[in-house]
């Protein structure tokens, strides 16, 4: 992620790119010395995470918080300063970790890997991405929290949906993730796209790559680019042959 150093003076810039070059997720992408420069050089280096002093001559840091905060998209600010007093306001401006000087290694990267998580505003503007519909009216994604983190899954993307207790699976090209949603609810949304094929599983019809016979009575689905395959009950199995042609 992309880093901006905003300090007055030029050494505590020089030790912050220091101790951020010995971390490997992390790219310094500009410096400035003052609140008005911290502005321009976000607006070219769209800096994913500003590093922001507070006393500084011109616009100081707390002004250009409230300006960057003001931005459609708004980076994660870490104030870094030598006065514990104007940690409440930095706060109120949204500032999203508060380091003392001198800053040790240790605590900038717990800063930084804060600075990661999406804010409030990211989740929403994520959250409203994923209620977008596609051509056939249904949601063209399905949401997933995994810890901080929310996770858009392309519904094209989905092999299967499969419930597993009181989540749903849902297998997608790369990899799973668990959802709270009902099996009955997916399958009112995306009943065009999926079909199901037992009590707890709601499979793509356009990824079933062949219907095999395994035993007396017991048939399984294969899908194309994905190694599981699905039993077939047997209460489902002729409205699952209707949809496939078969």
């Amino acid at each position: 992620m992309k880093v901006l150093i905003v300090d007055d003076e030029a050494l505590a810039r020089s030790r912050l790119r220091h101790l951020i070059e010995g971390m490997a997720d992390w790219e310094v992408v500009g410096e400035a010395g003052n609140g008005r420069d911290a502005l321009e050089a976000f607006a070219r280096t769209g800096a994913d995470v500003v590093l922001l002093d507070i006393r500084m001559p011109g616009m100081d840091g707390l002004s250009a918080a409230r300006k960057l905060a003001e931005l459609d998209r708004p980076p994660a600010v870490i104030f870094t300063t030598a006065y514990d007093r104007f940690a409440m306001e930095a706060f109120e401006v949204q500032g999203v970790d508060y380091l003392l000087k001198p800053i040790r290694a240790d605590r900038l990267r717990q800063a930084l890997e804060r600075a990661s998580r999406p804010t409030r505003a990211q989740l929403a503007e994520l959250e409203l991405q994923s209620d977008n519909k596609d051509d056939d009216g249904g949601r063209a994604h399905i949401r997933a929290r995994m810890g901080d983190q929310l996770h858009l899954i392309p519904i094209e993307d989905v092999f299967f949906f499969r419930a597993e207790h009181k989540y749903v699976v849902v297998r997608h090209r790369n990899g799973e993730v668990l959802v709270e949603e009902p099996l009955k609810q997916l399958e009112e949304e995306f009943g065009s796209r999926f079909q199901r094929i037992h009590r707890n599983a709601l499979v793509a019809i356009d990824q079933v790559s062949r219907l095999e016979k395994v035993g007396r009575g017991r048939f399984r689905l294969y899908l194309r680019d994905c190694d599981d395959c699905l039993e077939v009950s047997r209460r489902m199995l002729p409205a699952v042959r209707e949809r496939l042609g078969l």
